[in-house]
């Protein structure tokens, strides 16, 4: 068999989720919103998967994070660090954990740093097949956008 070019193997981090496939950007940033790690998963992945490996080499006060990222195991974790918890409980626990509201608000930074690495046109169509190529150019798109 001949082949032209060389085939691509490795991890491709596409899942098949209600929209197609896709793939899922975690994401843990600072106080001031800059990105400071990125995890590439399939679509069907949950959120809490990658929790512990966002946050295990940063010292945080606190940490900011929507009902995906909300498990009885990953809070204690959280709380055995010394670290606030500002992460609301999903609708079906019991007994609903009290956040500030305040803090909370602040969790738009990641949203606006997905949104800034999605005015890139590489980042927001996936033209790379492999997990690898796509990732390194967010960290390039994210490093320009730190030096903005």
């Amino acid at each position: 068999m001949c082949r032209w070019r060389t085939k691509k193997d490795g991890a491709q981090s596409l899942g098949r989720s209600r929209g197609g496939f896709s793939t899922k950007l975690h994401l843990a940033t600072d106080a001031l919103g800059n990105a400071l790690c990125f995890i590439l998963t399939g679509g069907e992945r949950n959120d809490i998967t990658q929790a512990e490996q966002l946050i295990e080499n940063f010292p945080a006060d606190h940490v900011i994070a929507d009902k995906g990222y909300d498990a009885q195991a990953f809070v204690l974790k959280l709380r055995e660090r010394n670290c606030a918890v500002v992460i609301p409980s999903r609708i079906n626990h019991k007994v609903q954990r009290q956040i500030d509201l305040h803090l909370y608000k602040e969790r738009h930074l990641i949203e606006n740093q997905i949104g800034k690495l999605k005015h890139s046109r590489r980042v927001f169509s996936r033209f790379d097949k492999l997990a690898k190529n796509y990732l390194s150019f967010i960290h390039l798109a994210s490093t320009v956008i730190w030096l903005r």
